[in-house]
């Protein structure tokens, strides 16, 4: 739905109920018509005179934008042209060394207030009509809501923005936690299948020491009789 900023007054030249009394209609139509058109071109020229204005107010804002930008580029042809390789030695270092610019930001607030209104908007707004008096209903109210809020609640929108930030800053917040609920959750099985694969190697180990005992215990003890025996053979040698 678009909204009007600047409407002509009146819109309708020959719209206007006529007297009874008037015996020349056509004269009577004429003239109205003609003092219509007039009232029609003072309104056009008090608009062209604001739309006007508000032009020089953003072209004034845009030379001294224009002004500022023009200062920072001549102190820096000046620090260019002043600059002398020769004179001034520069590090490999401080060749590939790279510095962003940052400019100052300026932030703009408030900008939908009752002053910020165009003249046009504020002279509309001032002939809209006013909502009934339904905050008279309010004492009678067992909910303790405000009766005028039901016609009208300018602040519908900003109740509604807030409410969804506040929701999404709690879903923000559920989320991390089950994200750290996950993280401890998925630490915890991995220290779980630490512990059992080192205790699962300790197992294998044991079985295998205990095989390999069995094995080599029958071995050990037959090369130690061998052994006594090729000892006793040499000594009955001997004697």
């Amino acid at each position: 739905m678009p909204l009007v900023k600047r409407s002509i007054e009146p819109r309708h030249l020959c719209h206007t109920a006529l007297p009874h009394s008037i015996k020349n209609e056509l004269e009577c139509v004429t003239n109205i018509s003609l003092a219509n058109v007039i009232r029609q071109l003072s309104s056009l020229s008090k608009y062209a005179e604001d739309l006007f204005g508000e032009l020089f107010n953003e072209a004034h804002s845009f030379s001294f934008r224009v002004n500022s930008l023009q200062e920072r580029v001549d102190r820096l042809s000046i620090s260019v042209t002043q600059l002398d390789p020769k004179e001034e030695e520069l590090s490999l270092q401080d060749i590939t060394m790279r510095k962003a610019f940052r400019s100052s930001t300026i932030q703009d607030q408030q900008l939908f207030e009752r002053q910020s209104l165009p003249i046009p908007m504020q002279e509309t707004y001032e002939l809209c009509e006013q909502p009934p008096p339904l905050n008279i209903l309010t004492p009678y109210r067992d909910d303790g809501k405000e009766g005028l809020k039901f016609y009208t609640n300018p602040s519908y929108f900003f109740d509604l923005w807030r409410e969804k930030m506040l929701q999404d800053t709690e879903d923000k917040r559920k989320e991390r936690r089950k994200q750290k609920v996950r993280g401890v959750g998925l630490h915890n099985r991995w220290v779980w299948l630490i512990s059992l694969k080192s205790h699962t190697y300790n197992i294998h180990n044991s079985i295998l020491y205990g095989y390999v005992q069995s094995f080599f215990t029958p071995f050990w003890l037959l090369c130690r009789l061998l052994s006594l025996c090729v000892s006793l053979n040499e000594l009955f040698l001997l004697t």
